[in-house]
Order: C-alpha cells, then structure tokens, then sequence
C-alpha cells in the first residue's frame, strides 16, 4: 500500500487533510514541521508528500530540495501546499523540484483527484526505474559476457597485449588473435557502426565466424579473401543497416613478414628502430567498409617486419575528434596524428595504460564518447 505523507506546521490543516484522504487505498502519515517530515519520508519512502510551503525552520521549498535530491526518493511525488498563488511563486516552487501544487483553502475533491493522480505517476516512474534496473543488470552481463570472449594476453613468441573500453556497457568494438599453424599469427580489430547492443551483437557474431574459421572456401592466411568473404556474409541490408570496418592481419614469423588489409579502418601504426631512431610506418589499403557494397573488392598489402618492431592496431574510438553525446569538436590539437606522436613517446617501453592515461588526460575525460580498443603486438 502506498504512503502519503503529510507535512504542515498548522493542526487544523493536518486534521483536514489526513481526514480527507482517510478510506482510501494509502495509508495517511502526518508531521508537524519540516525537519520531522524529511526524516520521516527518508525513513518511510513515501511514494506523495503533501508539504505546506511556509512553516517554521525548514520550509517547504527547503524540504522539497532535500527530497528531489535524494536517489533514494527520485520517483517520490511532491504537491507543494501554499496560499501563494502568483505566476512566480508557482515558477518558484516547479524550480526547486515541487511536481503540482495545492492552493489554500484545499478543496476536499480537488485534493483527492491530485493525490490519486500523483500517486499514478509515482507508479508509472516506479516502473520505470524497476526496468532500467533489470536492464542495466542484463547490459552488464552482457558485457562481461563480452570481455569474456576477448583474448588473453599472448606472450609466446611475440608479445600482445590489449585494452578494452566501450563507451557504454556494450560496444562495437571486438578483436582476436591466434595461430593459424605454428609459423603464422592471424589478428585483427573490428569496429561495428553505432553503439550498445545494436552494434554489439554483430560484432560478436564476425568474432564468431572468424574465430571458428567458418567462412566457406576461404584462405585465411590471404587477408584480402577475408574480407571479401565478410562483405558477402555481413551486407548491411541483411544486418539491421549495421556496417564495420575491419583490420585484419596475418603475421609470418619465419620470413618476419606481415601481409594485412583493411576495409574502411584506420591504419596500423608500425613502429620500428632504425639506425637509433623511430620510424613510422601506416599500415592501411583503400577498401571499403565491410557491408556497404556487395560487390565490392578488396586487396592486401605486405610489411617486413624488423626485430624490436611495434605494431598498435585500435579503433578510431582514440582519436575521435568530433564528441557525438555533446555534439561538439573536441581541441583541435587532437586527432590521428596525435595518436601516432603519443605511440611515440610510449615506445619501445612504455605501456597501453600508460598510453590510456596520457589520452584521458589529453580529452579531459575519463569515459569517452566511442568504443575505444586497442592492441600492441611486440615483435622480439
């Protein structure tokens, strides 16, 4: 049963009041001064408070605040009761947090039709909240669910390591890494248009289809085939509209030789020493995104691989330079190349959190407005 409480500092008004909304289907609960009616609703949650707006202490303007400012009560109905009638008393009072007022002298039907009327709304947002609760919980499993999928830290042969970061508890970002045979190492990160399970669920499912290898008549040691074979298997049509771009990657460690291709993706940062300096190499080939147009072709293109190279693959989540939550540019100073100056400062022995950090740092933000996903791959 819902709870009505009401606050006035006045006996004949609380008598009247209480008495009115007697019979129904809420129990009534009655304080006499604003102190006592804010410790009670803290207690008690009610679902309305009916407060009158002068009162000794603490006012109702005063209460009101307290209550709209407390997570535990957000879904609580607030009717502000007051003699005051003027337009900017009323502007007033909707300011400060009150959802309906009340005017003095109370007529009898009025007050029950704002109460039953109050307390429907607090349901409806009770409803809602219960909701959004059951779906972040199921957001966040999904998303654990996710990062479980995710390849480990690799350091046989070569190096890998990785981060993670979607710009809400689901992303389009994905990636692997493993070993066709012993001699060659497949990797790649893709990057599913949109965000949240929308752009989630496909990216799982190329994950998927790549991981098991279960492409028809593909060689997966030709990057190019790849993703051909993913243009044929993802069109956007047959996708929700959803289209990725993709990096993929085939290393061979014998002949240090890396033949790879990408659709619509940023390039690989190739970082390698060379006569006691960094050189930079971006490693990219002009192909569409995957499943914008099916008849299109895509090629590959080849990379030595020198000891002590290199390699960050990411998507263009790092470097965004354009904030879609606030629709606005972020500093000017920030972008692609940015990035690849601060890989260099990071090189050879700096790590992905450090890289992570400095980002932030750069953005002013600790979340970001796109999925972020970045890979290291250390060739000894």
């Amino acid at each position: 049963m819902p709870k009505v409480l009401v606050i006035d500092d006045d006996p004949a008004v609380r008598t009247f009041l209480a008495k009115s909304l007697q019979g129904q289907d809420y129990e009534v609960i009655v304080a006499s001064d604003g102190k006592t009616g804010l410790d009670m609703a803290r207690s008690l949650r009610p679902g309305l408070i009916i407060c009158d707006w002068l009162m000794p202490g603490m006012d109702g303007l005063s209460v009101c605040r307290h209550i709209k400012a407390d997570p535990a009560m957000t879904t609580t109905f607030f009717i502000l009761l007051s003699a005051r009638g003027e337009v900017e008393d009323r502007v007033k009072g909707l300011d400060t947090g009150a959802d309906d007022f009340l005017a003095k002298p109370v007529d009898f039907s009025e007050l029950r039709a704002r109460v039953r009327a109050g307390l429907r709304l607090h349901q409806v947002s009770e409803d809602l909240h219960l909701q959004k609760q059951i779906l972040e919980t199921e957001l966040h499993e999904a998303a654990d669910y996710v990062r479980s999928l995710l390849p480990a830290t690799l350091n046989d042969k070569v190096l890998i390591d990785s981060r993670f970061l979607p710009s809400r508890q689901l992303g389009g970002d994905c990636f692997d890494y493993f070993w066709l045979d012993p001699d060659f190492l497949v990797m790649y990160l893709l990057d599913v248009s949109g965000h949240g399970l929308g752009a989630a669920l496909p990216s799982i499912s190329v994950l998927n289809v790549l991981r098991s290898q279960s492409l028809p008549d593909v060689n997966f040691y030709q990057p190019h085939a790849v993703l051909k074979a993913l243009n044929e298997t993802f069109q956007m049509n047959d996708q929700n509209e959803k289209y990725f771009t993709i990096w993929y990657g085939v290393y061979n460690r014998t002949r240090r030789q890396l033949m790879y291709s990408s659709g619509g993706h940023p390039p690989a940062i190739l970082i390698t020493p060379t006569n006691g300096q960094l050189q930079v190499s971006r490693l990219r080939t002009p192909n569409l995104p995957i499943g914008m147009l099916s008849e299109a072709e895509f090629s590959s293109d080849r990379q030595t691989v020198p000891p002590n190279s290199i390699l960050y693959i990411f998507s263009d989540g790092v470097y965004e330079t354009f904030d879609y939550e606030n629709q606005q540019q972020f500093d000017e100073i920030w972008g692609l190349d940015a990035f690849v100056e601060l890989l260099l400062t990071h090189s050879p022995k700096g790590n992905l959190d450090d890289v992570l950090q400095d980002i932030q740092a750069m953005r002013g933000k600790i979340t970001f407005p796109d999925d972020l996903s970045l890979l290291k791959i250390e060739f000894p």
